[in-house]
């Protein structure tokens, strides 16, 4: 039996030509394990249309990475570029019965870890720092493959007997012991005090 691969948009702004070559290098190692990477710089062409790609990876795609440097975090709350454009199809009623889900912000800036204003809610996964990095590819591919490190348990079975059919045992019942020693005791004779130890 096969399994399609997860299909995964990349979403990020073109910083610096040492940032582009770090996604490139981090949609490759997704690439290399299971998850079909869409990345502008293998998937684009010149002359091809930037909006229509855009709406149509966003759209397509079973996860949407966001890869939050300054620069995309700046971009993305001013809207403009293309990053703008992708946050504006993301927030759109285009993609307005989007899974809840789908979006996961990748943290890469070193000196924070804030993400644009509309993802503020999401949980983040830290790559800032590379002596980590397989950690957190480890903990990004087991999400995107729904293969989590630790699956919640099965709930067991009620450890006790259902009492419903089982009918009270009066025999001991304290209250009921009591008050034959208080009849046994005053059999219609006066007595000052009676005192019962219980």
């Amino acid at each position: 039996m096969s399994h399609t691969p997860p299909r995964v948009f990349i979403s990020y702004s073109h910083d610096t030509a040492e940032h582009k070559k770090w996604v490139l290098k981090f949609a490759t190692t997704l690439r290399n394990r299971g998850i079909d990477a869409v990345l502008d710089q293998w998937d684009l062409k010149a002359g091809d249309d930037l909006p229509h790609f855009m709406e149509t990876n966003l759209a397509d795609s079973d996860y949407i990475l966001m890869v939050c440097s300054e620069t995309y975090v700046e971009r993305a709350n001013r809207g403009t570029g293309g990053v703008g454009y992708e946050k504006m199809i993301i927030t759109s009623s285009l993609l307005g019965s989007i899974d809840g889900n789908k979006v996961i912000p990748i943290i890469r800036q070193e000196s924070t870890n804030d993400v644009p204003t509309f993802l503020k809610s999401k949980l983040y996964i830290d790559f800032s720092k590379d002596k980590d990095i397989e950690y957190n590819l480890d903990e990004l591919i087991r999400t995107l493959l729904k293969a989590p490190l630790y699956e919640k348990p099965q709930i067991g079975k009620n450890p006790f007997k259902p009492m419903a059919e089982s009918i009270p045992d009066r025999t001991a019942d304290g209250l009921k012991e009591l008050m034959k020693l208080i009849a046994e005791c005053y059999d219609g004779r006066e007595y000052d005090w009676i005192y019962i130890v219980v």
